[in-house]
């Protein structure tokens, strides 16, 4: 099946991840070949002492990126984007954007680059016996009650900024593994999970480039690497850093 077909029948993938200063999009089959990619640039603005991204930030980087990525596939194979066989939504990890029940955006979304954390990381790392790092969600959140800020008498949720798209593009509420890896339990066998992978060097707080793949024992047994080695900017090389 050629590339113009795959995507008239949805047999697609389309990944979004929130970057820092970009959020990119790329489109592939179910073979991980590349279709067409579309960028946006992006960066945060510190308001009143905090580093946000406003929701209309949010939105419209999101819209432009996927036309930017619709634009080419388009130019590319002479189709038609109309649908897309699954998606995903990464972003830059923790932060706090919280909400009353109604949806609304209580206070501006902190980012993790805001360190103003420090007092509640120290209380939360004592209480439980385990680091708690200042740009983590329930740091965020501690804090603003430290503070006595206004708006947390009338929270209803706090999230993520990944989990805050998916809620917008599905209407359900969720957390992917990237974001509750080492933050919250994980039961794979409770989940009837196949194949879990994480990120090693966010909420597991080990080194760059880690990340690690839990997988049932059914499945190992059919399964043959590819190809080993590799590192976090060095993917193509066959030498694995020693940690």
């Amino acid at each position: 099946m050629g590339a113009k077909e795959t995507i008239e029948e949805g047999r697609t993938a389309l990944g979004i991840e929130f970057g820092s200063t970009r959020i990119k999009a790329v489109l592939t089959d179910y073979d991980g070949s590349v279709l067409a990619v579309g960028f946006h640039d992006w960066e945060n603005a510190l308001v009143d002492g905090i580093w946000t991204y406003s929701l209309a930030d949010i939105h419209d980087g999101l819209r432009d990126c996927y036309a930017s990525m619709k634009k080419q596939a388009e130019a590319q194979y002479g189709v038609r984007l109309t649908r897309v066989g699954a998606i995903g939504i990464s972003a830059m990890m923790h932060g706090y954007m919280a909400f009353d029940r109604e949806g609304q955006l209580l206070t501006p979304f902190q980012t993790w680059r805001n360190s103003n954390t420090q007092k509640a990381a120290d209380e939360l790392t004592e209480l439980f016996d385990f680091n708690i790092p200042l740009r983590w969600t329930i740091a965020h959140l501690y804090q603003c009650i430290l503070d006595g800020e206004e708006h947390v008498k009338d929270l209803d949720f706090v999230t993520t900024l990944a989990s805050y798209v998916h809620w917008k593009l599905t209407g359900r509420r969720a957390t992917g593994i990237g974001d509750a890896a080492g933050i919250f339990p994980i039961d794979v066998q409770a989940m009837q999970t196949d194949v879990l992978c994480f990120t090693g060097h966010k909420g597991m707080l080990g080194p760059q480039g880690t990340g690690g793949f839990v997988i049932t024992d059914a499945l190992a047994g059919q399964m043959e690497p590819l190809i080993t080695g590799g590192t976090g900017s060095f993917s193509h090389t066959e030498e694995t850093p020693v940690i």
